[in-house]
């Protein structure tokens, strides 16, 4: 535990943490609700919730309850991201079909320091079971220093600090074959990786669970989605229980109440654009909708994302001239 901390603050010395340690449930089956008690002690504050059970070998059961914790709480206004760290029994035989199904709101952690601390309490003698230490913290500390939507395998802003990366298992990358690598960041799992011309390591990327064709196949996707969730919530709830006015001769909304709910909709996306996290947004309502029978009013928000680069193609030859 102390492992875990110290790296999130060595990242992030700003963190504002929250530490839960619960006793293992008995039997096999894990419900992971323990997540559910700490975001409501934190009165929803959480936006990042690292799971640790390096002792427990990875399950596609287990991802689908995490991810039903995560839909549930973002149905009563607590949005988060979960970072989970299982047992890699070995880097080898991971499953690598286990993502998609809209498992947005998870993320699998199977890297871990190869020296260092991180190394020395995997090997410890105490470790007999060989649980996986992994880098847990490290990816809380970088998710929680970078803003909503960075992608924390930016190479420029976002070295690990980890010198010699690992897996889980204890096993080193510069051990593996390069095509099961490639096969393990397909599988979209997080992990350490080095690149060409650069010190020290870095994230492979950011995936969650879901499917890569997914709009919210990367955490900064779902952060930038929740933020702007919390944003416009701030902003219209103050309007419950206000007066629409509708046009008398068409029965429709009146031009200047769509007008007004539009705009206090739009203030929190207009922030996050100002901000370099959006690059655009609108927000649209329709006037037809009949708001005397429902007492509801339905606001559709488009927002355009930020794009990360994630590969670069370089063409170079000679010419005659340039």
């Amino acid at each position: 535990i102390h492992y875990h901390l110290s790296e999130i603050y060595r990242l992030n010395p700003g963190v504002s943490l929250y530490v839960g340690i619960f006793e293992k449930p008995t039997g096999s089956n894990m419900t992971f609700a323990e997540i559910k008690t700490v975001q409501n002690y934190a009165g929803s504050r959480i936006r990042q919730m690292g799971v640790w059970c390096g002792d427990r070998a990875l399950s596609e059961d287990d991802l689908v309850t995490l991810q039903g914790i995560g839909d549930n709480l973002a149905e009563s206004a607590g949005e988060l991201s979960i970072i989970y760290a299982p047992k890699v029994d070995s880097v080898q035989t991971l499953p690598t079909d286990i993502a998609g199904g809209g498992k947005n709101r998870v993320s699998v952690v199977i890297g871990q320091a190869g020296s260092g601390m991180g190394a020395e309490l995997y090997k410890d003698a105490k470790n007999s079971a060989k649980a996986s230490v992994s880098g847990l913290g490290v990816v809380l500390g970088l998710i929680s220093k970078a803003k909503v939507h960075q992608c924390i395998a930016w190479v420029k802003e976002f070295p690990t600090g980890i010198s010699l990366p690992a897996f889980g298992d204890g096993t080193l990358l510069r051990d593996l074959d390069k095509a099961l690598v490639e096969q393990l960041d397909t599988a979209r799992y997080l992990f350490f990786v080095t690149q060409q011309g650069q010190s020290g390591s870095y994230m492979n990327d950011s995936h969650t669970m879901d499917s890569a064709i997914s709009d919210y196949a990367s955490i900064e996707s779902v952060r930038t989605m929740d933020k702007g969730a919390r944003g416009v919530r701030a902003y219209l709830i103050p309007e419950l229980g206000g007066n629409v006015y509708v046009d008398a001769d068409t029965g429709k909304l009146a031009s200047y109440t769509v007008a007004h709910l539009e705009t206090v909709a739009g203030h929190a996306l207009e922030d996050m654009e100002k901000a370099g996290e959006l690059s655009g947004y609108k927000a649209e309502i329709d006037p037809d909708q009949d708001v005397a029978a429902s007492s509801t009013v339905d606001i559709v928000l488009k927002k355009v994302a930020v794009p990360v680069m994630r590969h670069v193609r370089i063409k170079i030859g000679f010419a005659k001239t340039v």
